[in-house]
């Protein structure tokens, strides 16, 4: 099964940490040798700028994502 993640691309999630999750998400990906299965793609506009920075991943929805909370989200859902 091919999991899936998206990243908020707007301009407020962008500046407000996303350019830099994404760099994040992928490093871990591979470092976990599971980007292969996992299809990671951007959003334009989630349209939850005030919730921002915001991520996807299987549907459900993670909101004001520092580089810390992060790499939790991730463990819990690719370690877990």
């Amino acid at each position: 099964m091919v999991r899936k993640i998206q990243v908020c691309m707007g301009s407020s999630c962008f500046a407000r940490g996303n350019n830099k999750n994404l760099q994040i998400i992928v490093q871990y990906l591979k470092d976990n040798g599971i980007d292969a299965n996992v299809e990671l793609s951007g959003l334009r506009c989630c349209n939850l700028c005030s919730k921002g920075p915001n991520i996807t991943i299987d549907g459900v929805e993670y909101d004001n994502i520092d580089s810390g909370t992060l790499i939790d989200i991730l463990d819990k859902n690719f370690k877990g």
